[in-house]
């Protein structure tokens, strides 16, 4: 993301780990690094390093609105943990981050969380300028939380990221079509030999095993070319179809799939090949994918 000329990157995620943390000391000398964290031993971590190499990191404090992952309980706690944060060198709190991962469902289920998160946003964004902390930034959303994110002021930043293709989880939300759908992973078949059965060269390695979270709960993932049909089983290598009508496939039939969820879909690819009106017009080096040491 640095070399690509991006000014400022949020690693939305505790780095923790001294080796991790001189890597990142690193790209802060180059771009405007901030770290999203819930700790002080995450903190002092950070601070250690950064001031060993000169250079100074980018704080938000993370607070739990819902989804139950990271954060610490969102008002005064936080406040709490960003008062012990100012006190060391090395980074700056800069703000506030929150994950709407708790929005989830139809339109109006959504909506009613959107409504509740507001409050804890605000009582934590009060809490925060009571202690005298900085909020240049309040970094929140999720991709179904993003149409509807005017519904919590405060929030500087939002950060959907599925929506940047959108997949079969977004779709069961109401929160795009499937034409919004940009992904297709394209699959042949390659068996139909026991009966009621037929098998597709792409499984866990190519989809991940992501489960399908919205809708109907089950399967990997939508077949376009067939009403009705999905991939209900992955191994490694072979994907299972589930379909009404098995006589309508043959082997060396190619099908277009959307996954469940894209995010984890890219990383396993190397390219992804891009299409306009039915015509391959070039490829793109998934730069990002695997980045894990």
């Amino acid at each position: 993301m640095a070399e690509s000329g991006a000014g400022q990157i949020l690693v939305a995620h505790p780095i923790v780990g001294e080796e991790k943390i001189r890597r990142l000391a690193a790209l802060a000398k180059k771009v405007d690094v901030l770290v999203a964290l819930d700790s002080l031993a995450a903190a002092t971590g950070l601070s250690r390093v950064a001031e060993e190499s000169g250079c100074t990191i980018g704080v938000l404090v993370e607070f739990d609105s819902g989804s139950h992952r990271c954060g610490v309980s969102a008002g005064a706690s936080c406040a709490e943990l960003g008062k012990a944060i100012q006190a060391l060198n090395g980074v700056a709190v800069r703000g506030l981050m929150t994950y709407f991962g708790s929005v989830w469902g139809d339109e109006q289920e959504r909506r009613d969380e959107m409504a509740r998160l507001g409050a804890d946003v605000e009582c934590t964004t009060s809490a925060f300028r009571r202690a005298g902390l900085p909020l240049e930034i309040v970094s929140a959303g999720s991709t179904p939380a993003a149409e509807m994110s005017h519904m919590v002021p405060g929030i500087t930043e939002i950060r959907p990221g599925t929506y940047v293709y959108n997949d079969l989880n977004t779709y069961y939300q109401g929160a795009c079509s499937l034409d919004d759908c940009a992904v297709r992973v394209m699959t042949t078949v390659v068996s139909t030999c026991v009966p009621g059965q037929v098998i597709v060269d792409a499984g866990s390695k190519v989809f991940s095993s992501d489960l399908l979270s919205a809708g109907p709960k089950c399967g990997y993932g939508r077949i376009m070319e067939v009403e009705g049909a999905s991939l209900k089983k992955l191994n490694e290598e072979h994907g299972f179809v589930e379909a009404s009508d098995f006589g309508t496939f043959s082997v060396g039939q190619v099908l277009s799939v959307i996954p469940n969820h894209v995010c984890t879909c890219i990383n396993m690819h190397d390219e992804i090949y891009v299409a306009r009106r039915g015509e391959v017009v070039g490829s793109w080096k998934i730069a990002a994918r695997g980045k894990v040491r």
